[in-house]
């Protein structure tokens, strides 16, 4: 499974590494994410959603029923 966040769309950035006498090779940042599990009312269940830390925040201020329904409105299956 690829290291994207469900509700931001956070995925890994690249980058360099720079060392000591300057030589540069490649990196790839990755975004912090979590599996986690949701009670989503409406659907009355549970749902396992990847998400990244900011995502979480994101979760916790619009709350987990509008940011299911925004998932879903994008066709992605939960």
């Amino acid at each position: 499974m690829s290291r994207r966040c469900q509700v931001t769309g956070a995925a890994p950035s690249f980058g360099k590494n720079v060392s000591h006498s300057h030589r540069r090779t490649s990196r790839r940042f990755d975004p912090n994410i979590q599996s986690k599990r949701f009670y989503v009312p409406s659907l009355g269940r549970t749902v396992r959603l990847q998400v990244s830390t900011k995502g979480l925040r994101t979760i916790d201020r619009r709350g987990i029923e509008a940011v299911v329904a925004e998932i879903r409105r994008r066709g992605e299956k939960i």
